[in-house]
């Protein structure tokens, strides 16, 4: 496998086979994000990729590898007939493959129509991950993101309709703390209309190299304490209405790991941060990480 600059993936696809399909972010405007800054975006030739699938194949040749993801940020604005190619590659390399995945910009999932999304589900494309960040307008141009709430829901809605898994992620602390109640209350509005399979909490830490790091350091945004974020995202909890959606705030950002299934178990998630509250113990910035 040939890899360019750093690779990013979801923490569940932690024991993946990541193939880079596109390189960087075709986006790459959001204020808060580092990640792919040191890149210039394009969509590899399809013979490297399928190369890169015969060299994983040759390396695990005796090690099944049950799931594939294709990074980096923005494998979906690859052409359909072009991504059905490569899904084919894959289960022709790889017969045991259980699931491929992808990040799916919002804008890339609203520019497939739903006969393309159906292809891709039936070629094995299962899951997507969308980047939601915030439910609030207000929020979302602050960060510059590109995209409304409803077209957020649009196209959430379309990769459920298609039959792919969704896996959907907030950033806990984005509006600062003069728009968290409409962070909150408006993200919940937004996971609500879709109801995706998961729907997973990251807290906001500013980087070097963006503008949001900047703007914290003229001032212009005030980062939210532990305990704020806690109330946050209990308004969150209270107003999201989404039966059956996964609920995980367990990542390396958090300042403390909650889960649970909503609608279901949201007396035991909010239980959770009233422990926390009480007990007052967040885990220090030096051990959280993006």
């Amino acid at each position: 496998m040939r890899y360019e600059g750093t690779v990013y993936r979801p923490p569940s696809e932690a024991g993946s086979l990541i193939i880079q399909l596109t390189i960087g972010c075709a986006r790459n405007t959001c204020t808060f994000c580092n990640m792919y800054k040191d890149k210039s975006f394009r969509i590899r030739p399809l013979e490297d990729v399928a190369e890169d699938l015969e060299m994983a194949r040759q390396y695990y040749n005796r090690i099944p590898v049950r799931r594939i993801f294709l990074a980096d940020g923005d494998a979906l604005i690859v052409k359909t007939k072009d991504l059905l190619y490569i899904l084919d590659q894959c289960h022709a390399y790889f017969p045991e493959v259980e699931r491929i995945s992808v990040y799916g910009a919002p804008k890339d999932i609203l520019n497939k129509t739903p006969e393309e999304l159906a292809q891709l589900k039936a070629a094995g494309l299962d899951m997507v991950y969308m980047g939601l960040e915030s439910g609030a307008d207000e929020v979302l141009t602050a960060v510059k993101k590109g995209v409304t709430a409803a077209e957020m829901i649009e196209a959430g809605q379309k990769v459920r309709a298609a039959g792919m898994i969704l896996s959907m992620t907030l950033i806990s602390g984005l509006g600062g703390k003069n728009k968290w109640r409409e962070h909150a209350i408006e993200s919940a509005k937004v996971v609500s209309a879709i109801k995706p399979e998961y729907v997973g909490f990251l807290t906001l830490m500013i980087e070097p190299g963006t503008e949001l790091f900047d703007q914290h350091a003229r001032g212009e945004f005030e980062l939210m304490n532990p305990m704020e974020v806690l109330d946050e995202t209990e308004l969150f909890i209270r107003n999201v209405d989404a039966e059956g959606t996964m609920f995980r705030a367990n990542h390396a950002s958090n300042f403390i790991a909650l889960g649970g299934t909503l609608n279901k178990e949201r007396d035991r998630i909010l239980s959770q941060i009233e422990e926390s509250r009480r007990r007052g113990k967040f885990r220090p910035d030096v051990f959280r990480g993006i």
